[in-house]
Order: C-alpha cells, then structure tokens, then sequence
C-alpha cells in the first residue's frame, strides 16, 4: 500500500496529473513491485505565493510516499532514484506507518491479505 501526495505549482502541472501519475505509479511498480491497480495519488497545485521555494525551478516537485512499514533501505533507495529519474526537480519523502496504523475496508491493515509483498 502506498498513497502518493505530490505538490507543485498549479501554472506548470495543472493538467498534467494524469501524467504526472502514470509516471509515479510506474516507479512503484518497477522498485515496489504494487500492483498497477492500486493507485491512490492526490495533487495539491498551488499558487507561486502558497508554495515558496526560491532555489528550485518552477517545475519542482514535492513528492510524498506514505507506506507500510517494511521495505528494505534499499527498495527506497530504489525508489527515489527511479522517480529522480522521471522528474528533473523534484524532492521525495517516504513515510512509513506500520500497518496497525491504517483502516481499510473497515480493518486495520495488518488483518488484510494483500497481493503484493510489503518486504521488499
């Protein structure tokens, strides 16, 4: 499971989030191995004066990865090269929260029998 927050400037991404999230899940895919169906990407574009950062271009992305607890160091790292790879100006976060931590469907997580591995 991985939820995807991405912020940017609205006047350079605003109809690109389509794009933007194809390219995403398709890092997952290949350093996580999520299945391509689980997608859950959420953008926040904003304005130049609610999304201040002087030393990046006007492309520059904010990508947040919230996911189970369990993946090696090196599945991140995996992860962050693949992203860097796609965008040129971009910082990526994981953030991780042991399954206990989420509700789906009803359950905490870690009662779920998922189809994917979380141990990478």
């Amino acid at each position: 499971m991985a939820q995807v927050k991405v912020y940017g400037r609205r006047e350079v991404w605003a109809g690109r989030q389509r794009e933007i999230s194809d390219a995403l899940q398709a890092c997952l895919v290949s350093a996580w191995g999520i299945p391509e169906d689980k997608r859950f990407h959420r953008f926040f574009l904003m304005d130049p004066d609610d999304f201040v950062c002087p030393q990046r271009s006007e492309r520059y992305l904010i990508v947040e990865v919230v996911c189970f607890t369990g993946r090696s160091d090196e599945a991140k790292r995996a992860l962050v090269r693949a992203i860097s790879e796609v965008f040129d100006d971009v910082e990526i976060t994981v953030i991780e929260m042991p399954m206990v931590n989420w509700g789906i469907r009803g359950v905490p997580a870690e009662e779920l029998s998922l189809p994917y591995k979380v141990e990478v």
